[in-house]
This record gives C-alpha cells, sequence and structure tokens, in this order.
C-alpha cells in the first residue's frame, strides 16, 4: 500500500521528520515573567505523546518588552532555557522534532489576554501597561495607544535580541526555530505600509519594508546552525484596504529562501486587531491557497495553517503540491490523538505505530478483539 503524504518523512536540512504534522504555536497566556511551568509542559506532552512529527512552542518574546500580554513566554533571560529544554527534550523523548517562534510584539504588545478582551493595558495594577514600540506612531486601531517610533540606532539592539533569544533556543535543544513575521506584531508592521510609514532605509518602498524582516532572517541564520531549519511565519496578505498582498510575500519569500530561510509558514491577518480572533466566517483550509502561492511562485518549501480538520483534506493538501506541511493548532486542542485517527482514517500500514507502545499495544489487541484488524 502506498504511504499517505501525511506519514512520508521530510528532510529539512540535517533534520528528517517522521512525518508532516506540525503542532502549530499556540499562544497559552500562562507564563510569570515569560518563563514556562508545568501547564506548559503538559500542554505539548498531549501532542508529543499523540504522534505528530514537529512540535512548536508559542510566540516567544525576545524582549520582556516585546511579550503580547504579561502572561506570554520569554527567551529574554538564561532562567527561561530549563523550562523549554523540558518541552524540547519531551518532543524528543517520543521521536519528534521540537521548534520554537520567537518575536516581537511591538505595537501589539501591553495588552490584555484574549478571555480578557485582548485590549491595550491600562496604567496601574499588576498587569500594568508598559510603552510599545514600532516603525512609526501610528496606532493599531483608533483609540489605541500609539507605540513609540524606533530610532534608526535601537533597530541594531532589537535584532540583537532575536540572536540572543536564538542562542538561548540552541542551548535548550530546538531543532527548528521560527521567525515570527506574521499578524501584526515587529516584524510584520515593517513590512506592511499600513503601519510602516518611514521615510529612511527602512520605510516606502517594498524593498526598504523588506529590509528589517531580511536583516532579522540574516542575523538568525548566521547563528543557528546549518543542519538546522529555520521557518518565517507569515501573513500572507493583510487584508484591508493599502496592506500587503500575496505578491508582496512572494516577492519576500524569495529573498527569505537566498538568505537561508527554508519553509515559510503561511497565515495571513493580524494587522488591524488579532488574526486568532477574528469573528469573520471561515472554512476549512482557507489559508492554503496563500501557501500554495508562495511554494509556487517563490519556490519554497510552505505549511499550511488554519482550520485543517480533516485527516483526507490535509492529505489532499500534501498530495496536490500545495504545502509540504500541515498545521494544526485548534484541532489537537480538541483531540491531541489527531494523527492516529488520521493514521486509520488513510490506511496507514500500522496505524498503532503512531501512538506510544503503552496505547498501540492496547488499542491493536481491542481492534482484533473487535474483529476490526
Amino acid at each position: 500500500m502506498t504511504r499517505p503524504h501525511l506519514f512520508a518523512p521530510l528532510t529539512l536540512r540535517g533534520l528528517t521528520l517522521k512525518n508532516r504534522i506540525v503542532v502549530s504555536p499556540m499562544c497559552q497566556y500562562k507564563a510569570l515573567d515569560g518563563a514556562t511551568h508545568d501547564w506548559h509542559f503538559l500542554h505539548h506532552a498531549k501532542f508529543a505523546m499523540g504522534g505528530v512529527g514537529l512540535g512548536i512552542v508559542e510566540a516567544t518574546a525576545v524582549a520582556r518588552e516585546g511579550r503580547i500580554t504579561h502572561g506570554c513566554t520569554g527567551l529574554y533571560l538564561d532562567e527561561h532555557v530549563p523550562g523549554l529544554a523540558r518541552i524540547a527534550a519531551l518532543y524528543h523523548a517520543w521521536g519528534a522534532a521540537a521548534g520554537i517562534q520567537i518575536g516581537h510584539a511591538g505595537r501589539r504588545a501591553s495588552c490584555a489576554r484574549p478571555w480578557e478582551g485582548a485590549a491595550p493595558l491600562a496604567n496601574g495594577g499588576p498587569d500594568a501597561a508598559w510603552q510599545t514600540v514600532g516603525p512609526s506612531a501610528v496606532p493599531e486601531k483608533d483609540g489605541y495607544p500609539a507605540p513609540r517610533a524606533l530610532e534608526l540606532d535601537e533597530i541594531p539592539a532589537i535584532i540583537d535580541a532575536f540572536v540572543a533569544a536564538a542562542k538561548r533556543a540552541l542551548l535548550a535543544g530546538f531543532d527548528v526555530a521560527e521567525i515570527h513575521g506574521a499578524h501584526g506584531y515587529l516584524i510584520h508592521s515593517f513590512f506592511s505600509p499600513v503601519s510602516n510609514r518611514r521615510t529612511d532605509a527602512y520605510g516606502g518602498t517594498l524593498e526598504k519594508r523588506m529590509r528589517f524582516p531580511l536583516e532579522v532572517a540574516e542575523a538568525l541564520r548566521a547563528v543557528w546552525p546549518e543542519e538546522k531549519p529555520l521557518f518565517y511565519r507569515a501573513s500572507v496578505m493583510d487584508g484591508i484596504e493599502g496592506g500587503t498582498t500575496t505578491e508582496d510575500t512572494v516577492a519576500l519569500a524569495r529573498e527569505l529562501k537566498a538568505r537561508g530561510v527554508d519553509v515559510v509558514d503561511c497565515s495571513m491577518g493580524g494587522m488591524s486587531g488579532a488574526a486568532t480572533l477574528s469573528t469573520r466566517k471561515i472554512s476549512q483550509g482557507f489559508q492554503v491557497p496563500l501557501a500554495e502561492q508562495v511554494r509556487r511562485e517563490a519556490g519554497i518549501a510552505t505549511m499550511a495553517v488554519g482550520a485543517i480538520m480533516e485527516p483526507a483534506y490535509a492529505e489532499s493538501v500534501l498530495a496536490e503540491g500545495r504545502a509540504d506541511l500541515i498545521a494544526l493548532g485548534r484541532e489537537l486542542l480538541a483531540n491531541p490523538s489527531w494523527a492516529y485517527n488520521a493514521a486509520l482514517e488513510l490506511g496507514l500500514d500500522d496505524p498503532y505505530d503512531v501512538l506510544p507502545m503503552e496505547y498501540s499495544f492496547y488499542l491493536s489487541r481491542r481492534a482484533k478483539a473487535l474483529g476490526a484488524d
């Protein structure tokens, strides 16, 4: 029997993933001054034991002021390394690769947690606001506080913070680093003309708006080992008037590839509100066409993400060459054993082998007793 594409290994540089199923980075908002604890470990344990090929830890700030909320994870202190190392080791123990997404929230920092409204924080109290920064003093929405426009001589220090975070990620044992260049956060805000009104070397033309994202990518590729893949999450289109287009992101993806980025993780939106809290109606795989276009026109591997729920649909995306990896978020929250269910549905020769032996032993025996195997 032909092996399903979803369970075919994928080699990226010196790393071979056992399958194409990826845990999308999902912010938990449970960290304490950036530090992970048991919640994060248990969150990832379900997925590691569920048979994924790669698990990516949530958006992790390169600076304290770069957190989205007070509950966001960080890699701005050496003290953050042990907790994250525990998660990386967990994935490795179950045969999966471990990744981490690093970023800076920019003008979308200093916000309340989603279930508290996600609005900008007020001054005072235990969860007090802090000054946000961006390429220009353009607020995310009318009535929101404007970020402080970064001075030209401040930009190198932020790039240095990305480098320092990447080095800590290496100490923690991660196999993949993903640059967060989407959802209205700092890197994306430099790329989008909606938020970038600069007239210097970092703003104006598409080439100048690409400069900061590309400098971050170059700096990380210089310290991230040659054998380890580097991902980049992009909002492929802003989806609002005057925002970036898929053609803009294709151009960026070509330049990212030339600088050693291996995979573009294709999302969208976030320039005028949290992409994950959008109330607009969506359909399964609504962002897959974006991954397909970037893959085809930029000649780079892509990861599809966004309401991918059915194994047969995920398989078709890979079989048709529309993406190289399938990232799942909320579907894994609902069903941490999604990979096992996919193996059963798609007819993998030994679907029970997807799970740990302590589970597969009993499930395979049950199937035989029921005459299903």
